[in-house]
């Protein structure tokens, strides 16, 4: 481990997450508001997922879909119901604003691997043998900013791999300017 990602990248974390909560909870309290007006049930979606070395943590996400509906891999979710409200949080990516809290915590970082379902197995055994599975899940990663929505587990993996060769703070602000690139987009009309 370097002293970036052992010490400097999550500290940096840390600090980005505080001042991001601090200036954005205005609008997180009128967001928690609006999901919680819409049908009453909670404002926050939380499931377990397989964090830095498989170790479980509790994922924090505004709740997008009707209370009670399973939650599948992204690549799989164009078919499930979203509420009025998780549409619009989907739209702009709003919906893991929330994840902030995870990276405070230290169960996250800013950049690194997308958080894996637990049923995702050929994503989380191909990360095991690249080494991915040794960082903390991102708020946005490699893959991201490399991909297409819904690409195959097996492509997320070799960019998940190629990300833990190239880690460093160079490739964590390249891949966060180029995510702040696409979040400055409007977003495609449904």
């Amino acid at each position: 481990m370097s002293i970036y990602t052992g010490i400097v990248k999550p500290a940096g974390d840390r600090l980005i997450a505080a001042v991001a909560l601090g200036l954005l909870s205005p609008l997180l309290g009128i967001l928690v508001w609006l999901v919680r007006r819409e049908d009453g049930g909670p404002a926050f979606f939380r499931q377990t997922r397989p964090g830095r070395d498989d170790r479980p943590f509790e994922l924090v996400k505004f709740r997008s879909m009707p209370v009670g509906v399973e939650q599948v891999p992204s690549a799989q979710a164009g078919d499930l119901p979203l509420t009025g409200m998780g549409s619009f949080l989907r739209r702009w990516s709003l919906d893991e604003v929330p994840q902030l809290i995870n990276i405070l915590r230290g169960e996250m970082s800013l950049v690194g691997p997308r958080p894996a379902m637990p049923s995702q197995h050929t994503l989380l055994e191909a990360r095991r043998r690249n080494g991915a599975w040794r960082l903390r899940p991102g708020l946005t990663g490699w893959a991201q900013v490399n991909g297409t929505e819904g690409m195959p587990e097996e492509e997320k993996a070799v960019w998940d791999g190629e990300y833990v060769l190239r880690i460093g703070p160079v490739t964590d602000l390249r891949i966060i300017l180029r995510t702040l690139r696409f979040l400055a987009k409007p977003p495609p009309r449904v």
